[in-house]
């Protein structure tokens, strides 16, 4: 086991992976999943893209699968977790948008989270981790 989890000098990247540029979010309407990432949600919309918006330094990018000859399928196992400081206040918020959730807001016994989704249906979670991180992975 301990070959397997050791990689060969061949198989590191050249240029280590630092960070996520951008996250692609499909869509089959730009313009309703911009208004709603941008105005239902309140995310920072790029300045030089309209199909861009932030959240913190990461950057979210609305795309038409349909434009570049794919079918659209929204990404049931690819959850986005949305840092709030209070998820209870962030649904509520969020309900009184018209925004429906999946159940109720649950404690994982490390955070709490509480599930939607995006007019297309890709999933997305209120998330807020209340246990501390271990030392090694706090970076």
């Amino acid at each position: 086991m301990a070959d397997r989890n050791r990689q060969a000098d061949s198989d590191v990247l050249a240029s280590t992976i630092s960070r996520v540029d951008t996250i692609g979010i499909p869509s089959s309407d730009t313009a309703r999943s911009r208004e709603f990432y941008v105005e239902t949600l309140g995310l920072r919309p790029d300045e030089n893209s309209w199909n861009e918006f932030w959240v913190g330094k990461t950057c979210f990018a609305i795309w038409e699968p349909a434009r570049f000859g794919a079918e659209f399928r929204p990404q049931p196992n690819s959850i986005v977790l949305l840092h709030v400081d209070d998820v209870e206040a962030a649904r509520s918020e969020l309900e009184g948008k018209g925004i429906e959730f999946e159940g109720e807001t649950f404690d994982t016994g490390v955070c709490h989270m509480a599930h939607f989704t995006d007019p297309d249906g890709n999933p997305l979670t209120l998330h807020n981790r209340y246990a501390p991180y271990a030392e090694s992975s706090a970076a």
